[in-house]
């Protein structure tokens, strides 16, 4: 065989295996995204109750009113008592589910677990849903230029890192035990994609997603399912309420969807349009570029517009 009819084999086959690939890619996105709609894994086969910390607005408390919707009751877990209250009474009356609050501040430490797990004991936890998380900072910003950095440095870590192992270790034994339970970590697209200037929001997601993919390797073995969620704009506080669009979800609408995908997808984006974009930003914006100088200079104005605010 020729030089050239050696290359136009090896041509065919590399086209081959890519096409092959991308069929893969496409028939799995139309399953976790499509088919998952009509074939809905039944969430109450996990346990009678589902635990989401961070309930009381965004994504968390969307979850859990879409989790109610779907027949479980619930633990709801944040900081401020009134609207733990709120939700909880809202629950009730909408859905007709049983609900417990637990009042606590994440960004506090270890010293807050001994309390939760005590709210927590005697339940038939089918369900955990990781989802509360804060910003290092609300806007584009060097690490050393936000106000109070080491205070910050450690409400950070404690709220998106520490709070999703230690629940994991509260829940997990019982969900061992019976052999069957559901952890959901909510992470972020800056997880998978880390933005300078964003460092240590995007460092902690990449723990939450490295984490979660590790446990369910680990676990999964034993009937326990660990997905991670890894969404991109969502509209809630942390994103200012940006407008609902075609980029933007809405969180009630982002639950439901992210929900549809449990038992299809150990890793998703949530929902078809957040999956786009990830692919869409993965090819057009490569690494290299994003941690480029060039780009760093465009975001610089941006950042220290923020921090001349601040002073």
């Amino acid at each position: 065989m020729s030089l050239s009819g050696a290359l136009l084999v090896i041509g065919g086959f590399t086209l081959f295996l890519n096409l092959l690939k991308l069929a893969w890619r496409c028939w799995c996105g139309f399953r976790v995204f499509v088919l998952s709609k009509i074939w809905k894994t039944d969430l109450r086969a996990y346990g009678q109750w589902a635990v989401v910390t961070g309930a009381t607005s965004g994504i968390g408390k969307a979850y859990a009113e879409e989790l109610s919707k779907r027949g479980l009751d619930v633990v709801l877990i944040s900081r401020s008592k009134d609207k733990l209250q709120s939700v909880a009474t809202e629950i009730e009356s909408r859905f007709g589910r049983k609900t417990i609050t637990i009042q606590t501040d994440f960004t506090e430490g270890k010293n807050i677990y001994p309390g939760i797990a005590e709210g927590l004991r005697g339940l038939d936890i089918g369900i955990l849903v990781n989802n509360v998380g804060i910003l290092y900072q609300d806007q584009l910003a060097y690490f050393l230029d936000v106000p109070n950095s080491e205070q910050r440095i450690t409400e950070v870590v404690n709220c998106n890192m520490l709070s999703v192992t230690q629940m994991t270790q509260l829940v997990l034994p019982g969900m061992v035990r019976r052999k069957t339970g559901l952890i959901i970590n909510i992470s972020s697209i800056l997880g998978h994609l880390p933005q300078p200037l964003f460092s240590l929001y995007s460092a902690t997601k990449c723990f939450v997603t490295c984490f979660s993919r590790c446990l369910h390797s680990e676990y999964k073995s034993q009937g326990i399912s660990v997905q991670c969620v890894a969404p991109f704009m969502v509209s809630t506080g942390m994103t200012q309420h940006a407008p609902v669009s075609c980029i933007v979800k809405g969180a009630a609408d982002f639950a439901s969807e992210a929900l549809n995908t449990v038992g299809h997808s150990s890793y998703t984006s949530g929902c078809i349009s957040h999956a786009f974009q990830n692919v869409a930003l993965t090819i057009l914006i490569p690494d290299w570029v994003r941690y480029s100088s060039f780009l760093l200079r465009k975001l610089e104005p941006a950042a220290k517009s923020w921090n001349r605010k601040d002073e």
